[in-house]
């Protein structure tokens, strides 16, 4: 690529920018106000650059852009693209993905509310990212608790019907919309209800009960006043435990940060109507030649991309970066103004510093933690060298499992552990081709020479250790396919479930390692891993046959029907739940023959 011609080229309209190294992957991505101007001045050796975006220009070899509307627009792409693609030079909010939130599907006609991880744009309401996982499943259960909510999986719309209604209804934590006619105004009220508790918007919520309350009282409706009279008494309840922070009884977020080396710890404070309902900390990669404002305005771009409520405040611990651009885009996400405030003194003041002294808790909790997850997995690998008395570290330990039933539907498995730490990208599944027969000895000895012929073909390294699961007779088998291809020397060991005893080539009795030692929990992970890896493999196929077959079997369904009907349907059994009008709508799929199919499965069918 000609730099300096694209250089030249670049427009001056807002977007966003990619940068690309040497391999064609995204290292870094950045808006700017123009094009232009933004990535022209990483390139402009009179620019007093900082030591991070020294490194990164470096490593460019070659640019994208996108040209969007506006800078705000330029703002949501941006926080988007780095999502996507995790470059290396941008700061980043650590596993981003895996925070849980709570889901109230709005789009259906009787929502349900549930916990997620991931966040779809499928017309449902999101709350959250959450850290603390016990505190969604708290929230969970109070809402089931305080709202007679279904909670059920099933597909219900206003004409479907149900022939009984599930216990949940008996004992009146359902209002049975699946049973009966259930008013959606009613339902959706009660949706209502629950998004205003989330919101913390408590004092509305006590406000919207006591109306219905009055009114049951007045239709003589007293069962049902007096189950939200209960309500309203728990809800209150809920309140008073919750300090008053702010005097000005608002809604906001109070956030902070605390550094060290890579990492930040950010904490947010959430505040509704003046009390603090809880706190949440995350994480932020990439921190190390960060400015305290740039840490900051990630943050609050990768924070609010994806959270559903937006407070009226915002107070942070100091300016931020492009702070303008951050509150037209916030104003536009809330639907109403919303105020990015940097407090000097008072109460904000206070709350800011409380939020700080947190953010250095649990960055430094979570140091002491990350420590303890990286030293354990060395730790198990250097006690098994210990116990095993071998001359290097098995750093890398591959493990060897078979699946079948009764000889059919054969397969095996590899997994492999480096560093004590699974490396799923090197898993590999067999399909036994030369065994026939419930003979797993022989099976394991079919994969092994497999799995070593190629690796000596491609002069590949073997593994520090090799872990059968099973007892001294496929420890045997194996050896034996070892010392076949002139690797007698290779260790090999194997781990019996019973009394999870490890046998070692040449000893006669097997190895007892201690019920508490890492070195034992390491080999039963591996071998654990192997036996699920394998039984999933042989459950898959397995089912892809019984289904296949089943098929087969109906007249006028070939080859090409059986595969249209399960790429339509996905499974067998969605095929079975189909009806008549459903499977009608697959192609090739005749009126005369979707009843066949119908007919079929209902009688092959268990009850």
């Amino acid at each position: 690529m000609n730099l300096k011609r694209e250089l030249a080229n670049l427009p001056t309209e807002p977007g966003v920018y990619l940068m690309k190294n040497k391999a064609g992957q995204v290292i870094y991505v950045g808006k700017a106000k123009s094009l232009r101007k933004r990535v022209r001045s990483y390139f402009q050796k009179s620019r007093q650059h900082s030591f991070k975006t020294k490194a990164l220009v470096k490593r460019i070899a070659d640019f994208d852009y996108l040209v969007t509307d506006s800078e705000v627009e330029a703002l949501i792409l941006e926080a988007n693209l780095i999502k996507k693609h995790n470059p290396k030079f941008n700061i980043r909010l650590k596993d981003d993905k895996s925070y849980p939130y709570l889901k109230i599907t709005a789009q259906e006609d009787y929502p349900r509310v549930f916990m997620t991880r991931t966040v779809k744009k499928d017309g449902a309401k999101y709350f959250g990212p959450y850290t603390d996982v016990r505190a969604v499943n708290k929230t969970l259960k109070l809402i089931q608790d305080l709202f007679p909510l279904r909670d059920c999986k099933k597909k219900i719309t206003k004409e479907s019907r149900e022939d009984r209604p599930c216990l949940n209804y008996h004992i009146e934590n359902c209002l049975g919309p699946c049973v009966k006619s259930l008013n959606l105004e009613q339902y959706r009220q009660l949706i209502e209800e629950i998004i205003l508790f989330l919101e913390g918007q408590h004092n509305d919520l006590i406000k919207q009960l006591k109306q219905r309350m009055k009114a049951k009282a007045k239709e003589r409706d007293f069962e049902e006043a007096a189950e939200l009279r209960d309500q309203i008494e728990a809800i209150k309840k809920l309140t008073e435990q919750q300090k008053v922070v702010s005097p000005d009884f608002a809604n906001q977020d109070i956030i902070a940060t605390a550094v060290k080396e890579d990492l930040a710890c950010v904490e947010v404070l959430i505040i509704r109507n003046g009390r603090l309902m809880g706190e949440e900390d995350f994480i932020m990669e990439g921190t190390s030649t960060a400015e305290l404002a740039e840490t900051l305005t990630a943050f609050l771009k990768q924070y609010y991309m994806n959270a559903d409520y937006i407070p009226q405040e915002v107070v942070v611990e100091q300016e931020i970066k492009e702070q303008e651009v951050i509150e037209d885009w916030l104003n536009e996400k809330r639907g109403s103004r919303v105020y990015l405030r940097i407090p000097q003194r008072g109460v904000k003041r206070q709350l800011v510093n409380m939020a700080q002294r947190n953010a250095k808790y649990n960055l430094k909790d979570y140091l002491l933690k990350s420590d303890y997850q990286q030293r354990k997995p060395i730790k198990a690998v250097q006690e098994l060298r210990t116990y095993l008395d071998l001359d290097k570290v098995p750093l890398r330990i591959e493990g060897f499992d078979v699946s079948n039933t009764q000889g059919s539907q054969a397969v095996a498995s590899l997994v492999v552990f480096e560093n004590g730490t699974a490396k799923k990208s090197d898993y590999r599944r067999f399909k036994i081709k030369t065994v026939s027969g419930p003979d797993d000895y022989a099976m394991l000895q079919e994969v092994v020479q497999r799995r070593y012929s190629r690796l000596l073909a491609e002069d590949e390294d073997f593994p520090d250790l090799i872990l059968i699961d099973g007892g001294k007779g496929q420890l045997n088998a194996v050896r034996k396919i070892l010392r076949k291809l002139g690797k007698a020397e290779q260790t090999v060991i194997s781990l019996a479930k019973r009394e999870e005893e490890v046998f070692i080539p040449g000893e006669k009795e097997p190895l007892v390692l201690p019920k508490n030692s890492e070195a034992l929990y390491l080999l039963q992970r591996v071998r654990d891993e192997a036996h699920r890896f394998a039984l999933n493999y042989h459950r898959r196929l397995r089912s892809r046959r019984v289904t296949q077959s089943m098929l087969d079997d109906i007249p006028g369904i070939g080859q090409k029907r059986r595969e249209a009907l399960l790429q339509h349907f996905g499974s067998l059994d969605k095929i079975r739940k189909a009806g008549l009008e459903e499977l009608s709508e697959v192609t090739g799929i005749s009126d005369k023959l979707a009843t066949a199919v119908y007919n079929y499965l209902q009688e092959h069918t268990r009850p």
